[in-house]
């Protein structure tokens, strides 16, 4: 803080004059017509190379979204070596053909096998991408860091291992309350034994709905703990995150996004559903040309439906992305001083994304690059940067704390952030 001492007879007394805050918008200066010439290269070379193409196209698509995003006037800029992206893809393929395999063949022992050791090593592989990711972004000459332990990562990671514990529950339970279905079981394996159909109660029905509920809720606890330890534990300079959000603004933000699915789901099947009636009462009216036309019209009217039905999730999940990016950006900042808050409009956010789907759908797909562009350039602009004592003054003495970063640099050196 600015300190300035008033002499005289008083004595050496000071008084401390609270410093200006700056407000930086953060500004896009990309477009959708450059971006298209990157996108088109990217998807021609990755179907030419048989998807080989991926991590140079990832890095490519980093690059042009980082250096169009300014932060206080300077881009960001995006500095992973290739060569560890490279690693990262061809050891998810290899271990995604090994998969593949065993599920195959037959090998139920490997498969299970890969299974567990995917919950096991789940929590290192995101650990190992925030790492990989905050560690690649730099900003003034400052590079960014996740300081969380091992520890710290599997103990975020808890409703991984409580989910699988809900599952195991659920399906005991059920063997319990119905020693016939254990019965069942075991007559399907032996085709000589005739097997009996169990008898169902309320309770086993309400049990599979009672892990449903369960792991919605363990799978926001999850996002919860993960957001929450990467902005606790990023860390600019000696300067870490702070973050003010909790566990029931998310549980909010669910519920809201279950209502929205709902909505869209009633109301997309009634418009179906009357341009069915209204096809088939047309056909009906018709009676010289009934049957085929008939079977005709109620097979698109399926088709039309089924499609509709899974356009009806694209609402939710833009509107979930609005609240949680507005979540976001409007409680975290960096140590005591800078925050951020964002201006996000939901309903303006979905209004977009339902234009560039209809768009990229009417393109064949072409307008895509268009659609990121105008979403990108909608979240990133609505984020206003607010910064305790000048931009210069603050990178300044974050660059000479971050100097000596000898953890971060054995961090690297041990292959930690392997994954991309």
């Amino acid at each position: 803080m600015n300190q300035q001492r008033s002499g005289g007879a008083a004595g050496p007394m000071s008084t401390f004059m609270p410093q200006a805050i700056d407000a930086h918008p953060v500004e896009f200066t990309g477009s959708g017509g450059e971006y298209f010439r990157v996108w088109i290269v990217n998807v021609l070379l990755s179907i030419v190379t048989l998807g080989i193409y991926t991590p140079w196209a990832r890095r490519r698509t980093a690059q042009y979204f980082y250096s169009h995003t300014l932060v206080a006037g300077s881009p960001l800029e995006f500095t992973a070596q290739q060569r560890k992206m490279v690693m990262g893809f061809v050891l998810l393929m290899l271990l995604t053909i090994a998969y593949n395999l065993a599920a195959n063949t037959g090998q139920d022992t490997a498969v299970g096998l890969f299974l567990l050791g995917g919950a096991l090593l789940a929590p290192f592989i995101w650990g190992s991408a925030m790492r990989f990711r905050l560690g690649a972004t730099r900003w003034r000459g400052l590079r960014l860091q996740f300081t969380a332990s091992w520890k710290e990562v599997y103990i975020a990671s808890w409703p991984v291992f409580a989910l699988a514990l809900v599952w195991f529950g659920v399906f005991f339970g059920i063997q319990m309350l119905s020693p016939e279905l254990a019965d069942a079981l075991q007559a399907a394996e032996d085709e000589a034994a005739k097997p009996t159909m169990p008898s169902f109660t309320p309770a086993m029905a309400g049990l599979p709905l009672l892990g449903l509920v369960l792991s919605v809720l363990c799978f926001i606890r999850l996002e919860y703990n993960f957001k929450s330890l990467l902005v606790l534990k990023a860390q600019v300079g000696a300067e870490k995150g702070r973050w003010k959000p909790v566990y029931m603004d998310f549980v909010k933000i669910w519920l809201a996004t279950v209502a929205v699915f709902i909505l869209c789901v009633v109301g997309i099947a009634a418009l179906v559903g009357v341009l069915a009636g209204s096809s088939i009462a047309l056909m009906a009216g018709q009676s010289n040309r009934m049957g085929l036309w008939m079977i005709v019209a109620i097979i698109v009217s399926l088709v039309v439906g089924l499609f509709m039905l899974v356009l009806a999730s694209a609402p939710a999940r833009a509107y979930r992305e609005a609240r949680m990016f507005q979540l976001m950006w409007s409680n975290i900042g960096v140590s005591h001083v800078a925050r951020f808050k964002c201006r996000l409009q939901s309903g303006r956010y979905v209004g977009l994304r339902i234009k560039n789907m209809l768009l990229t759908l009417l393109t064949l797909g072409l307008y895509r690059p268009f659609a990121r562009v105008s979403e990108y350039r909608m979240k990133v602009e609505s984020v206003t940067l607010h910064v305790k004592g000048g931009v210069e003054q603050v990178t300044g003495a974050m660059v000479r704390q971050q100097q000596g970063g000898l953890g971060d640099a054995l961090a690297d050196a041990a292959g930690l952030d392997l994954i991309g």
